[in-house]
């Protein structure tokens, strides 16, 4: 019943192949010329290729419609930037900036390390950029704190006099300025020495920003550009400097396609090298150079048709899709591989049009396996929330349809094309005739190179392969020795064992230094950054959204509470900052009673106009305080990225008070919450399809679930070693 169920799907498909090979191979120009034609019509979507691209970071490698985006949003529209007042821990964004990291192995807050930075520093604020014949310095577009540029704090405290670094002291963490007004450190000097005190003594790299207004970008871009051209040529002797701009990332990124397209003519000529040598024969007839060299072709006109299609119905074109070739590529040759295998099992001396038929009706079920195996995984993938990934899920599965269509159309064409050549028993080379044996008193290097066209005359095929020769009458019987047998169980047991432990070990997420090449520039400054600004995280933004009775102390310490629980986590250091702790301070050493409504929100009015930079934490709409915000200070020595973001949430979900936590780093971190079980569907979604055609198309039930063993085994294998050699599970 299994066995008729199976097969009655099976049969009718290697009729149908039979019936299109026969078609084939007798009308085979037709089939080359179509498909021709086809490929050079929707090459032409090319022409949009520019225009398609998409390569935005945010945009394609965070999951689309990710919970910090929703947030980021939130806190864009409720706690709007004010660019007379810039803050950095209150940007929504990453900001338009420039950054600079000196380092030193002895002491960075020497008077000779100062001096350089300082000279440094002044060369960047001299930077002259250029738009439209206007000419433009750091002042004239740095964004501002009450009217002048927004300043690097280490070098404000000396006044830009490094010998001034031995009559200021300089505490750590935090720096105050004022009773208001205090400065975490944590982030601008690293791997710090203090005294019992606090006060730094030494301190091995220094950290300076240069942000920009937000209202030009192309102003901005010229600027960071010069910037990014002075820095790449400046020399030093007391420190060495690496160096980042906001737009570092995004260009650096699309910098790495430029190395991706350059290996597409080394892999094409390989792979055309592999398919050449692999169907090489010593007969002048039988050679199949010509037909390998077709099959790659195909291939190739199989990317060009289905990108060419999909750019023309305008499918955004990400860089991962620039990899799908190669694995398309991969596919096209095997199949190729499949239908020259098929072809050489048939009877010579048939014509072409059934050998044609015979060789179709055995390759199809192989062919349709992988096609339809590989289309369905990448269609269903196309769910996945990440726009790189389903931008390269829908390029791919598009190209293994073509490639499966230019399989049996042009390459089977040229495969009928070269069985009327073999037929004839024409040279490989130059068509022309040749005899099947010596003839008498010919030389070596005749019978070398203008001889051919022999056969096995008791099967009447093609002369077996020496490799599969080997195979068959070598592997085949050493595979099922009952020792052999227990080997490979053996083998394949650890395997398993290993597998299964590497995949209890992958990590999840983005590294950015993934997404530039090594040799970049911004890699020195990720491992600077990594080296000595590996203590403290960001300034989480903790924001109470709605209406909030601030002015019932009940209430209050019922928010108090849970900022106590945010401080309680590990990796939160008691540094907040909180415009509603300073407002209570100040009422409390200005005797003032913010016990009701009226005289809480009268208060608050007096002190937030004589502290601009809290106003920006506090949204009042028709006179309520319709949300307010303040900030906590993480350290990531101890903590991954996915405890701190996943925590931060599950404290704000458990607190009475309707809370939202969020930092711009989180678009990235983001990928955590979805990347594990995203991994796992799509692992068992591969596995499953490959189970349910397997069933379909393979008249042993028994074999069927097998073959579907072996691909979960497979992708076990792949993920368990990857996790092994320090790969993450990623979107890249």
């Amino acid at each position: 019943m299994v066995s008729c169920i199976t097969d009655c799907i099976e049969k009718p498909i290697r009729l149908c192949f039979e019936s299109v090979g026969k078609f084939v191979g007798l009308h085979p120009w037709w089939f080359v010329t179509l498909p021709l034609a086809v490929s050079a019509g929707l090459g032409g979507g090319f022409y949009f290729l520019n225009d398609l691209k998409s390569n935005d970071i945010v945009e394609q490698f965070t999951p689309k419609n990710g919970r910090a985006k929703v947030e980021r949003r939130f806190f864009q529209e409720t706690f709007p930037q004010i660019d007379s007042q810039f803050s950095i821990i209150r940007l929504n964004t990453d900001g338009v900036f420039a950054s600079l990291i000196f380092s030193s192995q002895t002491n960075i807050l020497s008077v000779a390390a100062l001096e350089e930075i300082i000279r440094i520093d002044g060369e960047v604020r001299r930077i002259t950029a250029t738009h439209e014949a206007q000419q433009f310095v750091f002042s004239d577009i740095c964004a501002t704190v009450n009217g002048t540029c927004n300043s690097n704090v280490m070098l404000d405290v000396l006044d830009y006099n490094a010998s001034n670094i031995n009559l200021v002291n300089i505490t750590f963490p935090e720096y105050c300025y004022s009773e208001f007004i205090c400065i975490r450190m944590g982030n601008i000097i690293g791997k710090v020495g203090v005294d019992h005190n606090g006060v730094v003594r030494s301190a091995k790299a220094m950290r300076l920003f240069y942000y920009l207004q937000e209202s030009n970008n192309t102003l901005e871009d010229a600027w960071l550009q010069e910037f990014v051209d002075l820095l790449s040529n400046v020399s030093t002797s007391e420190t060495e400097v690496s160096y980042f701009t906001s737009m570092s990332r995004q260009q650096e990124f699309e910098k790495s396609t430029q190395s991706v397209t350059e290996l597409f003519a080394i892999t094409y000529l390989l792979a055309i090298s592999f398919s050449i040598i692999s169907c090489l024969r010593f007969d002048n007839v039988r050679n199949k150079a010509w037909v390998a060299s077709l099959g790659v072709f195909s291939t190739a006109q199989a990317v060009l048709s289905s990108f060419g299609l999909l750019l023309l119905i305008k499918v955004p074109f990400v860089i991962t899709v620039a990899s799908s070739p190669f694995l398309i590529l991969g596919i096209g040759i095997d199949d190729m591989f499949i239908m020259i295998s098929s072809w050489q099992r048939t009877n010579i001396q048939d014509t072409v049009p059934k050998r044609m038929a015979d060789t179709y009706k055995e390759a199809a079920v192989s062919i349709t396996i992988t096609t339809l195996t590989d289309v369905l995984a990448f269609y269903l993938s196309y769910g996945n929330p990440f726009g790189s990934v389903q931008s390269f899920c829908l390029y791919a599965g598009t190209a293994v349809l073509f490639c499966y269509f230019y399989n049996i159309t042009f390459f089977g064409a040229c495969l009928a094309l070269n069985g009327r050549r073999e037929g004839a028993n024409r040279h490989w080379l130059t068509c022309m005739k040749v005899p099947e044996e010596v003839p008498p008193g010919r030389s070596k290097v005749y019978t070398f190179f203008c001889v051919g066209g022999s056969y096995d005359h008791n099967t009447g095929t093609e002369e077996e392969h020496p490799m599969a020769l080997f195979f068959r009458k070598y592997y085949g019987p050493f595979l099922t020795t009952v020792w052999s047998k227990a080997l490979v169980i053996l083998i394949y047991l650890t395997y398993i064992v290993v597998s299964v432990y590497g995949c209890l070990q992958l990590k999840e997420g983005i590294d950015l230094r993934n997404l530039a090449l090594d040799k970049s520039y911004i890699i020195q400054y990720y491992e600077a950054e990594k080296t000595y600004f590996d203590y403290y995280g960001p300034n989480v933004m903790l924001a109470i959204n709605g209406t909030f009775p601030y002015w019932e102390e009940s209430k209050r310490h019922k928010l108090e509470s849970c900022i106590v629980q945010f401080q309680e986590l590990n990796f939160v250091k008691n540094l907040s900052t909180s415009w509603l702790h300073s407002f209570e301070k100040y009422a409390e050493e200005h005797i003032k009673n913010i016990s009701s409504e009226g005289q809480f929100k009268r208060h608050l009015y007096e002190f937030l106009d004589h502290q601009p930079m809290l106003k920006q934490d506090v949204n009042i709409t028709n006179n309520d305080i319709a949300a307010s915000r303040l900030f906590l200070q993480t350290v990531v020595q101890n903590s991954t990225e996915k405890s701190i973001l996943n925590s931060l949430r599950k404290t704000a979900e458990s607190c009475p008070c309707p809370l939202l936590v969020y930092h711009p780093t989180f678009i990235y971190h983001d990928q955590y919450t979805v990347i594990g079980h995203i991994t796992l569907q799509t692992v068992i979604v591969a596995t499953l399809v490959m189970l349910l055609i397997s069933l379909v198309l393979i008249p042993n039930p028994l074999c069927a679930l097998w073959v579907a063993f072996a691909i979960a085994s497979v992708i076990l294998g792949v993920t368990g070693f990857m996790a092994l050699l320090n790969y993450k599970a990623r979107c890249e």
